[in-house]
This record gives structure tokens, C-alpha cells and sequence, in this order.
């Protein structure tokens, strides 16, 4: 990088006239005062080379416009102008800009408004507000690998989101891809400060605003909204087919498991009574009249355990008694069965339950 030293040379050159200038002066008054103004000048220049450092920042000194040194924080001299020159950097604070708007100050005009409208890849227009912070890591390419650095920075930075937004959707940008509008603005953004070798590293990106132009934003809040009900359904009735599906199947399963079981018990229970019915045939066949009998006198055993039954005699006394039935022993909600003995039965008989 070229520097020109003509300024330098014409402060040399202002220097010697205004020597000059006192020497003509002072000529006839004596070499004295001469020589004390001339000690005063050249302490107040050699002092000028004086300069303070403060802690977050670093001084880039120049000799005759070439890079000399780095000085850090504390008291710090450099040789006077035009020899030597210090330009002081703040590399320890974070900075930052806007893309699209400002957050302080009223010169929001007409420039500051177009500069947010930019194009989506499916040639709609989207209103992108964009805060960008850096810092300085390297003083001495920030002042003399590029002129007018934050200039260049703004711009890449502008150039960067336009690229970003350019390959992408209104949708993507408005709605689902906020965070993949930052990474990748701020990959292209750092990728150009490296290739530019500014010195500046690019702490972060964030996205302000990513809205549609002000003109159509109500249709397009409208478009938001159902597309967020949209997806709310879709989640409830995803929410309602996790419950009912799974409660379904488990009703199924056990309808299955019950119906198995009353099978199984059916079968088997057919099972059983075929082979009682075998047995008592077997038994029938071998000796009908007995089994008979057996079968009547245990199907009476199975009646007689459910009912309340009571005995009378009617030839007691010759029929002339009146019986005596003891009704408070017996549940008063079920009336006792009466039933006549046979004539030759003497004695009255009660069956419990």
C-alpha cells in the first residue's frame, strides 16, 4: 500500500518559515531571545509526540506513513509529526450497526427505508432488519489494509443478508428459518472480512425484523395465523390418535383374551357334560330302573337346597286338628310351600334350606 508524504513535507516546510520568520525578527535584538523562542518551539514540538493509551485500546504508529509499531495502554511518546504519527484503535469494546433502521437519532429517510426491502427467491419482497456487533482484533490491518474499514463491513454486511434472503422463501424468513438466516449471514459476512483481511471479527448477527412490506402485511398476518391453526389441529388430532389408538387396541386385545377364555370355557364345559352324559347313558344301559331313580332323587336333592318346604300330615287326628306352622322361623319375603304327605307318612317333617 502506497502512502504519500507530500503533507509531511509541507508541514517541514511551514516549520522553516515561521523559523525564518523569527530570525528576520529578531535579528537586530540580539542571537538571545532568538535562541529561547526557538528552544520553546521545538519543546512544545518534541512534547506533541506525547500521547496516552487507554487500557481497551492500541496505538498503530507510523514512520513517515509506514507501519513503525503497536503500542499498548499507559503514557507512550512517539516522535513529532511529519517523522512519526499515532493512530489510536479501540480493539477491546464490542461495536455495532444497523441494517434497515437505526435505534438512535431521526434521519430515518427514504434510503434507510429501502435499504430493509429485499428480495426472496421466489420473487417477493420481505422488510429484513439486521444488528450486526464486531470488534477490532488486528489494529494495523484495520488501519491500513482497507480504507474507510466500517464502510466495507456495512456493505458486505448488506450484501451478505441480500445474498441469504435471495435463496430463500418469504416463508423461510418470515416464519421457519430465522436462525438459518443469521448463521448463514454471518458465514458469508465473516468469510468476506477474512478474504478482505480487514483486521475485524464478526461476534455476532441477529435478525430484528422479518416481516412482508407494511402494504401487504395484514393479508400476509392473516396467512400466518391460519397456517398456525392449521398446525395446531394437526397436533391435537396427533395428540387424540396417541390416545385413542393405543386405548383401542388394548380394548381389543382384551376383547380377544375374553372372548379366547369364555371359549376355552365353553369347550370345556361341553366337554364335561358330554362325558357325564356318556357316563349316565353307560349307566343307563346297564341298569335303566336304578338309574332312573338315582337321577330323579338327585335332581330333587338340587331342588329341595333352594326352597323352604313344610310337611303336614292330613290324617293326623283324623283331619280334625288344625295344624300348627311356625311361620316366624321362616323368612317372611318367601312364602312356605304346602304340600300333602302321602297316607301313610305319620310323622311332619321339615327340610331346612
Amino acid at each position: 500500500m502506497s502512502i504519500n508524504n507530500n503533507s509531511g513535507n509541507s508541514e517541514i516546510d511551514q516549520i522553516r518559515e515561521v523559523v525564518q520568520r523569527f530570525g528576520r525578527g529578531f535579528s537586530g535584538r540580539g542571537s538571545g531571545l532568538y535562541l529561547l523562542i526557538l528552544s520553546i518551539l521545538l519543546g512544545l514540538w518534541l512534547a506533541s509526540g506525547i500521547y496516552i493509551v487507554e487500557p481497551a485500546e492500541e496505538g498503530v504508529v507510523q514512520t513517515f506513513g509506514r507501519f513503525s509499531a503497536i503500542t499498548t495502554s499507559g503514557l507512550n511518546y512517539h516522535l513529532p509529526r511529519p517523522i512519526q504519527r499515532v493512530t489510536i484503535v479501540d480493539v477491546g469494546s464490542v461495536r455495532r450497526f444497523e441494517i434497515g433502521f437505526r435505534s438512535s437519532g431521526s434521519d430515518r429517510g427514504q434510503e434507510e427505508l429501502d435499504e430493509a426491502l429485499m428480495l426472496t427467491v421466489d420473487e417477493n419482497i420481505v422488510q429484513v432488519e439486521l444488528l450486526v456487533q464486531y470488534r477490532v482484533t488486528d489494529s494495523a490491518k484495520f488501519v491500513f489494509n482497507v480504507q474507510n474499514p466500517e464502510d466495507v463491513l456495512r456493505t458486505s454486511a448488506e450484501v451478505s443478508l441480500r445474498s441469504t434472503v435471495g435463496q430463500m422463501t418469504i416463508d423461510d424468513v418470515i416464519t421457519g428459518e430465522r436462525a438459518r438466516v443469521q448463521e448463514d449471514t454471518k458465514a458469508r459476512l465473516t468469510s468476506l472480512m477474512e478474504q478482505y483481511d480487514t483486521g475485524i471479527f464478526v461476534t455476532n448477527v441477529q435478525l430484528q425484523v422479518a416481516d412482508p412490506p407494511a402494504e401487504v402485511r395484514d393479508a400476509f398476518q392473516e396467512v400466518v395465523r391460519a397456517l398456525a391453526d392449521r398446525e395446531r389441529l394437526i397436533n391435537e388430532a396427533q395428540a387424540y390418535q396417541n390416545d385413542i389408538v393405543p386405548r383401542a387396541r388394548g380394548e381389543k386385545q382384551r376383547a380377544i383374551e375374553e372372548a379366547s377364555a369364555f371359549k376355552d370355557q365353553r369347550i370345556l364345559r361341553a366337554t364335561g357334560d358330554a362325558a357325564r352324559f356318556r357316563s349316565v347313558l353307560n349307566a343307563y344301559r346297564v341298569a335303566p330302573e336304578v338309574t332312573r331313580e338315582r337321577m330323579h332323587i338327585e335332581a330333587l336333592e338340587q331342588i329341595l337346597q333352594e326352597v323352604k318346604l313344610i310337611l303336614v300330615d292330613q290324617n293326623v287326628l283324623g283331619g280334625q286338628a288344625v295344624p300348627f306352622l311356625p311361620l316366624d322361623e321362616f323368612n317372611t319375603s318367601a312364602a312356605p310351600s304346602l304340600a300333602p304327605l302321602p297316607s301313610d307318612v305319620s310323622t311332619t317333617e321339615q327340610e331346612g334350606e
